[in-house]
């Protein structure tokens, strides 16, 4: 364990070699709930800050939730909503704070090759934005890989991450919005709980930002509890 605490260390100090560069190396910290509801539906609740520093220059801060419904082992759909703060900073070098009120819907496929576990997520999002008053409908898909790196006959405790995100906005004139990449590590500490560290590049049509992200992940059972009751 003193071994895993080293790494996160590293990977938190380091950053704050580089978190003066305003978008260029940013901090990205997310804490995951997963919960089974009962045989088909599960809850999926996420709370993430992103700051222009190690901490204190906010940059966003997000909650959301989901629910989705396994129609078979390998689909499954979902609907939720997410709130959004925004605190961007204009070119006189001030903070604008915007507020996005998102209902999103999407579907999610898993699949496996070998012992790696393949996720394919595609999702609608209506964006309600303030300050100033903007719709935007955006569509995006994300490829993620979770690569166990203990041996098959081992306890599975490190795993690799990699996700590759493109959002496209449903727009004429302008449809690209991002593409995101990002690369990791994951450390199980216990069977419902991981502990994600690694790196964030996001590339826009007009700049590029890097962030370091740190992430806690939670997986409950909510379904034996209510058969016990």
């Amino acid at each position: 364990m003193k071994l895993y605490f080293k790494i996160i260390a590293f990977f938190i100090g380091t950053t704050s070699l580089f978190s003066q560069s305003r978008d260029n190396y940013n901090m990205w910290y997310q804490y995951l709930l997963n919960s089974k509801l009962n045989d088909k539906m599960s809850l999926t609740a996420l709370s993430q800050y992103r700051s222009f520093d190690l901490a204190y220059d906010s940059r966003l801060f997000l909650v959301s939730a989901y629910v989705d419904y396994k129609v078979t082992n390998t689909i499954s759909p979902a609907a939720g909503f997410m709130v959004v703060l925004l605190e961007s900073y204009d070119k006189d070098n001030n903070k604008k704070e915007r507020v996005e009120k998102r209902p999103f819907q999407q579907v999610t496929m898993n699949d496996k090759i070998g012992r790696t576990s393949l996720s394919h997520r595609f999702r609608v999002e209506e964006r309600f934005i303030s300050n100033p008053n903007t719709f935007i409908m955006r569509l995006r898909y994300l490829a993620s890989f979770k690569i166990p790196l203990n041996k098959s006959d081992a306890k599975q405790t490190l795993y690799g991450i990699v996700k590759d995100e493109i959002r496209m906005q449903m727009t004429k004139d302008d449809p690209f919005d991002s593409n995101r990449i990002t690369v990791g590590l994951g450390i199980n500490v216990s069977k419902q709980s991981a502990i994600e560290i690694g790196f964030i590049n996001q590339m826009e049509e007009r700049k590029t930002s890097n962030y370091f992200h740190v992430g806690f992940r939670n997986k409950f059972d909510w379904s034996k509890k209510k058969k016990t009751e």
